[in-house]
């Protein structure tokens, strides 16, 4: 059974009350983007269900990546129906503007579908995702692929890295659900 409550704002509150949760974790790009379905049992111990890329065109215009992500996110969330989305929120140096511009149209896709199918949202900082994983809020992507592949017990570090962000995510996301991050 799900518990879920909006605030003033309308957002939904990260609460719950069920006895297994699924999280879609989503690491955005609009060329590529990590994705990662985890359960979590009342324990709070974490099974990956699905974990990959979502590859988005190389010569489509940014609209054009932002539909086709929208699609492929709508689609995830319809195939494993998550009772929870947790997205990395952005995070930017000042020489990297225009990055952290585009990296927030994909995050803004990503949340509309998520929105649109009424799961519940958690916006999870770089820092509170790595260190919460990797004990290191400033770990390499290298070590956040150590540190998920050792905690998942997977034989091999996720490829690429946007995957193993990902299932960052999504065990950042759960924890924080879980009330253990």
């Amino acid at each position: 059974m799900k518990s879920t409550q909006r605030d003033e704002s309308g957002g939904t509150a990260w609460i719950s009350v069920e006895e297994r949760a699924r999280v879609l974790g989503i690491d955005p790009g609009t060329r590529l983007a990590g994705y990662a379905v985890v359960d979590f049992n009342r324990r709070g111990d974490a099974t990956i269900v699905d974990a990959g890329v979502l590859r988005l065109s190389e010569t489509g215009t940014l609209p054009w990546r932002l539909r086709q992500l929208f699609e492929d996110v709508s689609e995830l969330l319809a195939e494993h129906k998550p009772t929870h989305v947790a997205v990395e929120a952005v995070f930017s140096h000042a020489e990297f503007v225009r990055s952290a511009i585009t990296l927030a149209h994909a995050r803004g896709v990503v949340l509309l579908a998520a929105e649109m199918r009424g799961v519940p949202i958690a916006e999870l900082p770089p820092a509170e995702v790595k260190k919460a994983v990797a004990g290191n809020g400033r770990a390499t992507k290298a070590q956040m692929q150590r540190a998920v592949a050792t905690q998942c017990g997977l034989a091999e570090t996720p490829q690429p890295a946007d995957v193993a962000d990902a299932i960052a995510i999504a065990l950042c996301g759960g924890r924080r659900l879980r009330g253990l991050a």
